[in-house]
């Protein structure tokens, strides 16, 4: 018969030596886990002793303690009686009450109002992961005002009654050119999660690509997918690189409805991110803990190190810094068959060299990280711009995505205009799924498709192919655009070189 603790005895294994939580009524001793944590000892420390489920639950898919605890942890259960009463929230961390009841989502009529809302309704950590960003927060401007300089050219005498905004990626049909960029831990939002992001990309044909920091499983996420409806899976490359090839391993077999894998490249050290790092860096206890810091940011040496692993043990199972042209795609290639997407292209060099990688290579995402990576990197659409103007040809090759700051449908077309083929909207899911639920994430959706077709009627557009240059005008941005040598020629030769 299984034990019962009491709480007493359980807050008194709270430190390396001895470490215990209580999550989901049940105790487990952590100890022998505590160098292996993706986010550092330091994080689970904090939790020593007490119920952390509140803490657990909305960022790890379940199945997560199975994994990586054996049998024996399991302790026992917790004494219910023993437990102290729960603390009052506090203020900070409290959506204020006055704003908890969602205004009607019909009366939302931009991706700005739901934000507003999202914000009210979410905790202070949650709304400081999601809308935190890099440095300064330039490059996350920077993503949404470049679309406010590209103007449109209207053209009249069109019979514009018929709109089609559908399109395919890689190949597969879908009914808007819109797709969500994967983006983690959407169970802080709302206990639907990414699946209910799924729930409302398939009422839309809306294309997902899940996270790797999913806070639910990819099958969980992908079950009851609409007729049709299509996902990506987001990889980081680990230190660890069993871990993500077991996970490969079950992606193969979701093949029915994730079509491709999506290498994210733009993140291979954390971005220093401060809203978030005030509010105790909740990122820094993702499963996989890429891109993300534990610890201050504002620190160089070992004892800023520390607490993502352990220096010793170099047990940071985060995003290796080590991924190359070379070594990368080949053990890709091994792992997967899957047409692989490279995300986080900031360079027309880039660019190009990933068009010397196809068939491999389908195609690739212009991404700062949504401004939580370099700040000042240049936005998706300079890069957009910088292709265009050094190769061209890339565009013949391999597909061009691209995200960040999308807020209008206006922008969407813009995007495809200069030939993008997909728009990725990552932070306004979350904040539709924190506004509404997955209602929410279906109400962002709507009014995209409703701006784009709009946007479209007064280009002269019957569908998203007839879109092109010559329907706006970048000229105010072309002087901000990269204008150094091209360098292609001796690009090619090194790579040639290299493999």
């Amino acid at each position: 018969m299984a034990q019962t603790l009491d709480a007493k005895e359980v807050a008194k294994h709270n430190h390396p030596e001895s470490c215990w939580v209580i999550l989901y009524d049940q105790v487990y001793d952590v100890t022998n886990f505590l160098p292996n944590h993706p986010g550092g000892s330091k994080i689970i420390l904090k939790l020593a002793g007490r119920d952390a489920t509140e803490e657990y639950d909305p960022i790890h898919p379940p199945g997560t303690l199975e994994e990586s605890l054996p049998p024996e942890a399991k302790l026992g259960a917790i004494d219910p009686d023993t437990l102290p009463k729960p603390d009052e929230p506090s203020v900070e961390d409290t959506p204020d009450a006055d704003f908890i009841e969602t205004p009607p989502l019909d009366s939302l009529l931009n991706l700005d109002e739901i934000e507003e809302v999202a914000t009210k309704r979410l905790s202070r950590k949650a709304w400081a992961y999601y809308y935190s960003a890099g440095d300064d927060l330039l490059s996350k401007r920077l993503n949404n005002e470049v679309y406010r300089s590209i103007l449109l050219r209207p053209r009249i005498f069109i019979d514009c009654e018929e709109c089609d905004t559908s399109t395919t990626f890689l190949g597969h049909r879908v009914r808007i050119p819109v797709y969500v960029s994967p983006a983690a831990m959407a169970r802080l939002a709302h206990p639907a999660g990414e699946h209910g992001i799924a729930e409302a990309c398939g009422k839309y044909g809306a294309l997902q690509l899940i996270s790797n920091n999913a806070s639910l499983t990819p099958e969980q996420i992908v079950k009851d997918a609409a007729p049709g409806q299509i996902f990506g899976w987001q990889l980081y490359g680990q230190i660890e690189k069993k871990k993500s090839e077991d996970m490969l391993v079950r992606i193969n077999k979701l093949s029915d409805q994730i079509k491709f894998v999506c290498l994210t490249l733009d993140s291979p050290v954390p971005g220093k991110r401060e809203h978030d790092e005030r509010s105790n860096n909740v990122g820094s206890n993702l499963p996989v803990a890429s891109a993300e810091q534990e610890g201050s940011s504002s620190k160089t040496g070992p004892a800023a190190k520390a607490p993502r692993g352990g220096i010793a043990a170099n047990s940071f199972v985060g995003t290796s810094p080590k991924l190359t042209w070379k070594d990368t795609l080949p053990w890709l290639a091994k792992h997967t068959s899957m047409p692989i997407i490279l995300k986080g292209i900031q360079t027309h060099e880039d660019a190009y060299l990933a068009s010397l990688h196809t068939p491999q290579i389908k195609g690739i995402i212009l991404s700062n990280h949504g401004g939580r990576s370099a700040d000042t990197a240049p936005p998706a659409i300079h890069t957009l711009l910088e292709i265009r103007k050094f190769c061209p040809e890339v565009f013949s090759k391999i597909e061009i995505w691209v995200d960040g700051g999308i807020r209008r449908g206006t922008d969407v077309v813009k995007a495809l205009c200069l030939g993008a083929r997909g728009v990725g909207i990552g932070r306004a899911a979350l904040w539709g799924l924190g506004a509404g639920g997955p209602d929410g994430v279906e109400r962002t959706l709507e009014i995209l498709k409703a701006e784009i077709e709009t946007c479209m009627r007064f280009l002269g557009a019957h569908t998203v192919s007839d879109l092109g240059p010559h329907c706006i005008n970048v000229r105010a941005i072309e002087q901000q655009i990269y204008d150094g040598p091209a360098g292609l020629e001796k690009l090619g030769l090194w790579v040639q070189s290299k493999l």
